[in-house]
């Protein structure tokens, strides 16, 4: 009976020195959150910067397909900071690690590796398994999907 009052806290709720542990991961996750914001808004710089600077280079204004191919992959870099940024902060909301969420920031990673991928230096085992990764990835977020559905 004196565990009535309790009922309604979990098993780390009661434990002061759990309470404290978990104060200091949130307040850690809020610092992650904070130092995304600075690289997200440090690679928009940088991706403007290299921007600018191939375009300024001779032949003015004129893009080789390896500048574009690297300013796609800078983007899709700020892209998955910020997937990454929205996966923490959904978390300090919710305490909840949402799995779709994360899968999907994986296949964003993927799929810029396979965007930036030089097929003339790799070898077909790298691109295989590569491959494999961005199936298994695609079928697990279209199960998630389909379960919360």
């Amino acid at each position: 009976m004196r565990f009535e009052k309790y009922s309604s806290l979990s098993a780390d709720d009661k434990d002061p020195y759990i309470r404290l542990l978990n104060k200091v991961i949130r307040w850690g996750v809020k610092v992650l959150a904070v130092v995304m914001v600075v690289l997200i808004l440090w690679g928009i710089f940088d991706v403007i910067w290299i921007f600018v600077k191939k375009l300024s280079e001779p032949p003015f204004f004129v893009l080789k397909v390896s500048d574009i191919l690297s300013l796609f992959g800078a983007v899709l870099v700020v892209l998955i900071a910020i997937e990454i940024f929205f996966n923490i902060t959904l978390y300090l909301r919710e305490d909840v690690i949402h799995v779709r969420l994360v899968v999907a920031t994986a296949l964003m990673a993927i799929a810029r590796k396979v965007i930036v991928l030089d097929y003339k230096e790799l070898g077909p085992h790298y691109i295989y398994a590569t491959g494999a990764v961005v199936l298994a990835l695609g079928i697990t977020y279209w199960l998630l999907r389909e379960k919360d559905t």
